[in-house]
C-alpha cells in the first residue's frame, strides 16, 4: 500500500514564507506526477502546482512567482515553497500523486491534507 503524509503547514502573517512537504512511502515501482491542490473554506479543490517526473512544472496563475514546487526523485518527495503568502492562501494543502506499485498497477493517491493559514 502507498501513503502520502505532508507536513509543514501553519500559521504566518502576510507576505511570510512556509514551506510544505510531502513523502511517499511503502509498495512504489515508478511516481509520475505529484502535485499539490488547495481547498479554502466553502470552495472547491483547485490546483496549486504540478511536476512530472523529468521536472516540467505547471502552475495556477494565482501563485505564479510566489510558490515553487520541487521533487526528490529519490526520496520520494515532493515540496511546496511558498513566499509572499496573503490571506487568500488560506487553505488545506492537499499532496496527490499518480503512482505505479508495480508496472501494471498505476492509481493517484491523496494526502490527508495541512492547514496554511495566512493572517493579515
Amino acid at each position: 500500500q502507498v501513503q502520502l503524509v505532508e507536513s509543514g503547514g501553519g500559521l504566518v502573517q502576510a507576505g511570510g514564507s512556509l514551506r510544505v512537504s510531502c513523502a511517499a512511502s511503502g509498495t512504489i515501482f515508478k511516481i509520475n506526477y505529484m502535485a499539490w491542490f488547495r481547498q479554502a473554506p466553502g470552495k472547491q479543490r483547485e490546483l496549486v502546482a504540478s511536476i512530472t517526473s523529468s521536472g516540467a512544472t505547471n502552475y495556477a496563475n494565482s501563485v505564479k512567482g510566489r510558490i515553487t514546487i520541487s521533487r526528490d526523485n529519490a526520496k520520494n518527495t515532493v515540496s511546496l515553497q511558498m513566499n509572499s503568502l496573503n490571506p487568500e492562501d488560506t487553505a488545506v494543502y492537499y499532496c496527490n500523486a499518480d503512482i505505479q506499485s508495480d508496472s501494471l498497477t498505476r492509481r493517484v493517491y491523496w494526502g490527508q491534507g495541512t492547514q496554511v493559514s495566512v493572517s493579515s
